[in-house]
């Protein structure tokens, strides 16, 4: 099949041995009760397998509402999936899961949520700076109105958060998002995405809603750190698309991400970025 024919949102690619994974967030429902997360392979990033389901959600009792934006990294040899989940209390959270292989079966593996457990989170992303694990997230809209993103230590061995959580910044802080004058009005913040380029630069990819359409913005950390100063620097997609990843095809700078942001319509688009300077 061809990207075309598949249905995800937040899509992640994992790539591996001449093989790409592509993971990503069952669309139908807008990913509610869709009990798990499937995987995709290619040579070629335009043929594509059938869906191969890496993760049942409903086996593990965590089919409670969302399954969303699964994101897996190989770390100590083994695979790591970050997930948003609806826990028991009614709020979202990110669970890390584990398989020895990309394409699963992934089993839960984190003690819990590694997001605050008060808190309403999703898209947690695995970042490693010297040698430390960190988890880049948000702290939802849904609950507090201007919705940030924060990041937390973890164990060494993912199993937990070990630090309080670091708030990097809200939704309307960037120069380009216009505040509205109505108190009730929500600034959604999702899909954080760390990379750093070959000459030490660190930025982050994050989405959110602009002119009333789904934008893939882009943070520079000046001192290369996740602990440092940044900027915000202008959007890289204001057309309705978002929640994207970056990653390398052979010497090309790759961006995926989804569009359009809308139920059943929503297909990962990959398109080749200049490096980002």
């Amino acid at each position: 099949m061809k990207a075309t024919d598949i249905n995800i949102r937040d899509p992640f690619i994992l790539k591996e041995n001449g093989i790409y994974y592509l993971y990503g967030t069952r669309a139908r429902s807008f990913g509610r009760f869709v009990g798990g997360f499937d995987v995709y392979t290619s040579t070629d990033l335009e043929n594509w397998s059938e869906a191969h389901e890496c993760f049942n959600s409903e086996n593990h009792g965590m089919n409670i509402e969302v399954n969303w934006a699964p994101e897996v990294h190989k770390y100590n040899g083994d695979y790591y999936m970050f997930a948003t989940f609806t826990r028991e209390n009614k709020l979202r959270g990110t669970f890390i899961l584990k398989a020895t292989s990309p394409m699963g079966p992934f089993e839960p593996y984190s003690e819990g949520p590694v997001t605050p457990v008060e808190w309403e989170c999703l898209d947690g992303t695995l970042y490693i700076e010297n040698e430390k694990p960190y988890l880049v997230f948000c702290h939802e809209h849904t609950q507090i109105i201007d919705g940030t993103i924060c990041y937390v230590e973890l164990s060494a061995d993912l199993k937990k958060a070990i630090s309080e959580p670091y708030y990097l910044f809200h939704a309307t802080s960037p120069y380009y998002v216009t505040k509205s004058d109505d108190p009730d009005k929500h600034y959604i913040t999702d899909g954080p995405f760390m990379h750093r380029r070959e000459n030490g630069d660190l930025y982050m990819l994050w989405s959110t809603h602009l002119n009333n359409k789904y934008a893939q913005c882009l943070v520079k950390f000046t001192d290369n750190t996740i602990t440092g100063n940044f900027t915000h620097e202008k959007p890289l997609i204001e057309s309705d698309g978002g929640h994207g990843m970056l990653f390398r095809d052979g010497d090309n700078l790759m961006l995926t991400y989804h569009s359009p942001n809308q139920t059943d319509y929503e297909r990962p688009v990959f398109i080749k970025l200049n490096e980002l300077k």
